[in-house]
């Protein structure tokens, strides 16, 4: 391990900032662990109440809408998990259950999936639950329900402006935000406009209105902590800084996706059922398809970028197949810091619950008793294009981010409807990104009204190709 360290102290800062490309580096290093007697070590505690948790960066250096760990979370916390019927949700609903007793399950919502949302009700009785589809006589007639046994407590409220109102509201203290999406924004500016605790897996508020979300939480006081895995390793990370100028650079870990070692010229012919096949996460649909492009990293660069408050140089990007390293943070003294931990989402979900505290997860730990081999290497630009709009996106900001998320949103669904082919979601994103009226300060109504361009420009792309 320490020959690994130094190693890439010297070398990983000779490829991560042009991506690696043409250098062919690969980095492999195993261990075997003799087992041993567990030794007791004593601790010393830090009072409650502190402010040294906070470790990363100095107070005054933090980036706006991070936390800065005040050790004072102690009190009964109600929390709202916005779209509980996906993977995130499910997992957040998880640890809930079996987690810190503190954290107290306030209200859900859900898009459509009315009989999935129904069994949470009945699992994990919230006080509020919320159904957002369009309306319908199913939705009717899933607010009056009373065929719940015995009598349900839930109440029973339609659509996103109730939704909205709940997270502005004092029901409401911690909100994770887990819908897929655009769909996401409304709510998580929502949050952090009122000063919540938002445990943020909804990239795509970051990635359309990545400004206007720092500023709203610069303004009213929120904390955003990231619940993707690889923001909550940089996250951890960077608490063994001091300030922000000790950070050299980030480095974000990808799978490389189900079709990582497929022949390059293969890649046109990937079926719906090749994308969705990922070896290492189980994921949505959609952002399973985002790691097969490798568009779900592009949009964690343009993530990272308004999360950290860091230049797109600043951000690499390496292929890690074994999704054990979920992140690393290089430090100008040549100090490489990775947060290691088996793929799981309930982690980082819960540390967006508890931080600065640290509990018991129910999630599976490192054997440290068996060997194990960890390797990366530089992400390949022409395998993944994607990737290279995110880095364009990044340094551009303003409207750009909006049309790259709602291009890929509207290119997705299209593959997932074997209307087009998996390489061209990347394609359609350039000719949209680049043919779109660019404005560096945009309003929320501006952005919105992109979002919706971009998407009737795919379909135009994909008519005009017919």
């Amino acid at each position: 391990m320490e020959l690994m360290a130094a190693f890439l102290g010297n070398k990983i800062r000779h490829y991560a900032l042009t991506m690696g490309v043409g250098q062919g580096l690969q980095l492999r290093f195993s261990w075997d662990v003799p087992k041993i007697r567990p030794v007791s070590v004593e601790r010393e505690t830090v009072c409650d109440g502190c402010n040294d948790s906070a470790g990363f960066y100095s107070r005054n250096a933090i980036p706006s809408g991070l936390p800065i760990g005040d050790c004072s979370l102690s009190q009964i916390c109600n929390v709202a998990i916005l779209g509980s019927t996906g993977s995130i949700g499910r997992a957040a609903l998880d640890v809930l259950s079996k987690g810190d007793p503190r954290f107290r399950l306030a209200a859900i919502s859900c898009h459509t999936q009315l009989g999935l949302f129904d069994e949470q009700i009945r699992a994990f009785s919230p006080k509020f639950a919320f159904a957002t589809g369009p309306t319908s006589d199913a939705l009717t007639g899933w607010q009056s329900s009373d065929s719940n046994s015995p009598p349900s407590s839930t109440l029973r409220r339609l659509g996103m402006e109730e939704l909205v109102s709940l997270v502005q509201g004092p029901e409401v203290d911690i909100v994770i935000a887990a819908i897929v999406g655009v769909a996401g924004l409304e709510t998580a500016l929502a949050a952090a406009q009122a000063g919540k605790r938002l445990a943020l897996a909804n990239k795509e508020s970051l990635v359309v209105s990545g400004s206007l979300m720092m500023e709203a939480a610069k303004n009213s006081g929120a904390e955003i902590l990231p619940v993707d895995s690889e923001h909550s390793a940089v996250f951890q990370c960077l608490r063994s800084g001091h300030e922000k100028s000790d950070v050299k650079r980030i480095i974000l870990t990808a799978s490389g996706g189900p079709l990582r070692d497929w022949p390059i010229e293969k890649l046109p012919s990937a079926t719906i059922g090749d994308a969705l096949a990922h070896p290492t996460w189980q994921m949505g649909r959609k952002i399973t398809v985002d790691s097969a492009t490798m568009m779900n990293k592009a949009l964690e660069v343009i993530e990272a970028k308004w999360l950290f408050d860091l230049e797109p140089e600043q951000i690499a990007v390496v292929v890690h197949p074994q999704s054990i390293i979920h992140s690393m943070v290089e430090f100008k003294d040549g100090s490489v810091i990775a947060q290691m931990s088996p793929p799981d989402m309930r982690l980082p979900i819960q540390y967006a619950l508890t931080y600065p505290r640290r509990v018991a997860a129910p999630c599976p730990a490192m054997d440290w008793s068996q060997p194990m081999q960890l390797d990366w290497k530089p992400a390949d630009l022409e395998r993944y294009p994607a990737l290279t709009l995110g880095f364009e996106v990044a340094k551009m900001g303003g409207t750009s981010g909006a049309v790259l998320n709602a291009a890929n949103e509207a290119a997705v669904e299209l593959f997932l409807n074997n209307r087009i082919k998996l390489t061209e979601i990347a394609t359609i994103c350039r000719q949209v990104l680049d043919h779109h009226h660019y404005s560096p300060s945009p309003t929320l109504s501006e952005l919105l009204a992109l979002d919706q361009w971009g998407r009737n420009e795919v379909q135009r792309w994909v008519t005009t190709k017919c």
